[in-house]
């Protein structure tokens, strides 16, 4: 099988996520400067960056979007789940020949695989960013997380940029 150079775009664009998650969140720990991480309470305000719009403030989410579905068993599964997804996301990609969704699929990619290493390393995901000072968004994220809303956000828009296009060699249709 013959990878495009467009996949290769998506897979790019999923590492970029990764490496900016992950060092992200070793900045954040290594401010915390804890032994262990269980030892961190979440809600642990760790710098006030602006406030109160954005702060940066520690949280272990051990479930998925918003804590649904965390602890026990969970981790192995959401992680199993997630490569599973980053999986068939990167066969999509050989597939693909429009540059939004190779975007959109890298992003989201890049971000479900940020989170596992999480995951797997620390029972859960390490989410920091903190904008609940606005009263408009109460959840804590990080980068993987932005990775994937922005790559949904992307799947979505090319989907109905892609409606509009017509189809390469289709006859006019006659009246």
């Amino acid at each position: 099988m013959k990878i495009s150079r467009l996949a290769f775009s998506a897979y790019g664009i999923a590492l970029i996520v990764i490496v900016l998650d992950q060092l992200t969140k070793a900045m954040v720990l290594g401010a915390i400067d804890a032994a262990h991480i269980s030892q961190i309470p979440d809600g642990y305000r760790i710098a006030e960056v602006a406030p109160p719009l954005f702060n940066l403030t520690y949280v272990l989410n051990t479930g998925v979007s918003f804590g649904l579905f965390g602890g026990g068993s969970g981790r192995w599964i959401l992680s199993g789940f997630s490569i599973l997804v980053a999986g068939a996301l990167a066969w999509w990609a050989t597939r693909s020949d429009r540059k939004l969704m190779i975007a959109a699929i890298g992003l989201v990619m890049g971000g479900a695989l940020g989170n596992v290493f999480d995951r797997i390393r620390f029972g859960g995901v390490v989410d920091f960013l903190d904008f609940s000072g606005s009263g408009l968004f109460p959840w804590i994220f990080n980068i993987a997380d932005a990775g994937i809303t922005v790559g949904v956000a992307l799947l979505i828009l090319d989907s109905f940029l892609s409606e509009r296009r017509p189809t390469v060699g289709a006859a006019n249709e006659k009246s």
